[in-house]
């Protein structure tokens, strides 16, 4: 066959490895590919998360834990503020 002033030949190792990839890479992605897409549904009155008490308790506790490290990191600010200043002076 002819085209573009060119012979094209299907007996080619290269044309052979060509279209046996082409094939396989339809074939795979065919597999994967998923034939139908699921809708996300608003369920949100249905599953909706109720807190229990020991919920609320470990979130109470983990806001306690920010708010002293927040603290903390305050104080640490404003101390390491003053031993600038201190060192500043010095000079």
């Amino acid at each position: 066959m002819k085209l573009w002033n060119t012979n094209i030949c299907l007996t080619n190792k290269l044309c052979v490895l060509v279209i046996t990839g082409a094939l396989l890479s339809t074939l795979v992605l065919a597999s994967v590919w998923p034939e139908e897409i699921e809708e996300i549904k608003e369920t949100t009155e249905e599953k909706m998360w109720i807190p229990t008490k020991e919920d609320i308790e470990y979130q109470d506790s983990m806001y306690t834990i920010i708010q002293n490290t927040q603290s903390d990191v305050d104080t640490i600010k404003v101390q390491v503020k003053q031993i600038i200043k201190r060192l500043d002076d010095v000079k």
